[in-house]
This record gives structure tokens, C-alpha cells and sequence, in this order.
């Protein structure tokens, strides 16, 4: 039985000498804490120096348990990620981007948070965000300051689901950031024998996140540990992505929300949500290139729609109907 309590894996492709400099920010942070953590990096199947970077590493930290695992093929990214959700048997797992900035102090932040609370299930570390290309800071419309979540969940005493809720419908990008992310282990592993196509999504995170959050005790930090570079994420990197995302995938991880415990009123008003938000010239754009492709994905998401917009109907006129004693109640 694996006695640590924390495993920080790096999936990564082809990014030697951003992986170089990530593993070093982390043998850093884990100086004081190897007891406690191990580490982690899938390399899937690189055709760069990834390998040797990784051994010098393993050199020098005979004190750390630092394992490696290279993929026979390049399984995408996001198997790459779930590989590393699936096979660690520590009692949490913090999966981080090989290039993204990370303060020192998040490590020991995260190992105080889960020894106070044994019923932590979910941590979303805060972060700021900045633009690739401008250097502008960058954070979803419907927050004001740098901090890309809102929520005030810092003890971990509050209604878990809520929280979620909360965070899911202010920014999905938020939600989706794999590296502001902890998740109680036994339960990701639970979530994804659940929905064992989880990824092949591509905002599957949102759906391991909410399924965490809604089995135990969630944090979300005041304070910002890390910084987002906003313009290079994994998905941009497929045509179809933005199609997929808001026409197929989003709606996709709202159903197995419902499934998995969350309200038939939330979820059905995140489909609204989604139909509203969805951007018009990605529907245009892909219509021209894969007319057919996108007629296929968009007509599901369209019924789906109507059929939400019906429902939301019938359960806010149920509440009206209510004796007024019962909806006092539920205030």
C-alpha cells in the first residue's frame, strides 16, 4: 500500500526543456514534503531528448520517488492525462501542465489542506490568466480582478455541489484548467470507470471536477498559486475543437453531471446557458469546411436544447405550485 499522500504527475509530449524546468520548480517545492509526495511524468512517446531529461532528474533525487512511464504511441492528450489519473495509488493526485507557472508554496498549501480535512474530494488552486501573444491579463467576463474563480469556498465547510455549481457556470474554462486542479483519488478513479469515454471529450475535466465535488468536501482558494497562458491551450491545437467543445462536448459533460448527482433544474439551464454562449462564427466556419460533420454534431444539441427548454418549463411552473409553506422552506 502506497503510504504518500500526494502524487504530482506531468503528462507531456515533445517539450524537453519546458518539462527541464518544470521538474526543477518541483523538486523544489517538494524539498521538506518527500514523505508525503512522489512524482509522476507520462511521457507520450516524445521524439526529443524527453527521456534523458527525465533521467537526469532521476539522478538526482534519490530521496523523491520519481517514476516514468513512456507510452508505446502517442495515445493524445488526453488519454495521456487519464493514464496518469488511473494508475496512481496515492491517496491524491495533482496532475500539472509541463510549462505552466506555479508558486513554491502550492505544494505545502495542498498537503496542509488534506491532513486538517480527510473529507477533501476536490481543490481548485486560483489563478490569474495572461494573453501568449499581448501579455494582457486575462480572466472570463463574468468575474471582476485577476482571479479566474469567484467562489468563496477557502475553508472547505460549504455545500460541495453549490460551489461547483457556482464555479461551473461563472468560466467551464476555469473548471477545465488541469493544473489548478487536486483530485481525491479513489473518486477520479471512480468517475472515469463511470463514464469510460470521458476522454474522448474534451472538457472531460469538468465532469471528473463536478463528480469529485459532489462526493466530499470541495476548496476553492482566495489566492492565486498559478498563472494561466491563455492562447495555447492543448484542444486549440484540433480544427474541430471549438465546434466540439460548445456543440457536443459541454453538453455531453452536463447530462453525466445530472447522472451523477446534480439537479435536473441546474443542468437543464447549462444547456440553455451553453446554447446562449455558443459562438456563432465557429457554427458558421465549420459549416463550411464539414457541412456534414457539423450538421451531425449540432442537430443532437439542438434537440437537446428544446427538449431542456421544456422541461425547465415544467419544473419552475411545479415550483410556483408549491403551497407557500413548502417554498418558504426551501429559502
Amino acid at each position: 500500500m502506497n503510504t504518500k499522500l500526494l502524487t504530482i504527475a506531468i503528462p507531456t509530449y515533445n517539450r524537453a526543456q519546458s518539462l527541464d524546468k518544470q521538474i526543477g520548480w518541483l523538486v523544489e517545492a517538494i524539498k521538506g514534503f518527500e514523505t508525503d509526495c512522489e512524482i509522476l511524468v507520462s511521457d507520450n512517446c516524445s521524439t526529443d531528448n524527453t527521456p534523458e531529461i527525465v533521467k537526469k532528474w532521476q539522478s538526482q533525487v534519490s530521496d523523491i520517488t520519481f517514476r516514468y512511464n513512456r507510452n508505446e504511441e502517442n495515445l493524445g492528450v488526453l488519454k495521456n492525462i487519464s493514464y496518469c489519473l488511473k494508475t496512481v495509488t496515492t491517496k491524491y493526485v495533482w496532475t500539472i501542465g509541463d510549462d505552466d507557472p506555479i508558486q513554491t508554496r502550492a505544494v505545502s498549501y495542498v498537503l496542509r489542506r488534506v491532513k486538517e480535512k480527510e473529507d477533501i474530494s476536490l481543490i481548485f488552486l486560483n489563478f490569474s490568466g495572461r494573453n501568449k501573444i499581448t501579455g494582457e491579463d486575462v480572466h472570463p467576463p463574468t468575474i471582476v480582478g485577476n482571479r479566474w474563480f469567484d467562489a468563496n469556498a477557502d475553508d472547505g465547510t460549504g455545500d460541495s455541489k453549490a460551489i461547483y455549481e457556482h464555479c461551473f457556470e461563472k468560466s467551464i474554462g476555469a473548471v477545465i484548467f488541469l493544473t489548478a486542479t487536486i483530485y481525491k483519488t479513489e473518486l477520479v478513479k471512480n468517475a472515469l470507470n463511470y463514464w469510460p469515454d470521458a476522454e474522448n471529450n474534451w472538457i472531460y475535466l469538468a465532469y471528473l471536477a463536478g463528480y469529485c465535488a459532489a462526493r466530499g468536501k470541495i476548496i476553492v482558494t482566495t489566492d492565486n498559486f498559478m498563472e494561466c497562458v491563455v492562447g495555447v491551450s492543448y484542444w486549440q491545437k484540433d480544427p474541430k475543437s471549438a465546434l466540439l467543445m460548445q456543440y457536443k462536448d459541454t453538453p455531453e459533460v452536463i447530462v453525466k453531471l445530472e447522472e451523477t448527482g446534480y439537479s435536473k433544474q441546474f443542468c437543464r439551464r447549462m444547456i440553455l446557458h451553453s446554447f446562449r454562449e455558443a459562438n456563432l462564427k465557429v457554427l458558421l466556419g465549420a459549416a463550411r469546411r464539414w457541412p456534414i460533420y457539423t450538421l451531425k454534431t449540432v442537430i443532437p444539441f439542438w434537440r437537446l436544447v428544446a427538449v431542456s427548454a421544456l422541461q425547465l418549463i415544467k419544473l419552475n411552473n411545479k415550483v410556483e405550485k408549491l403551497p407557500l409553506q413548502v417554498t418558504e422552506s426551501r429559502l
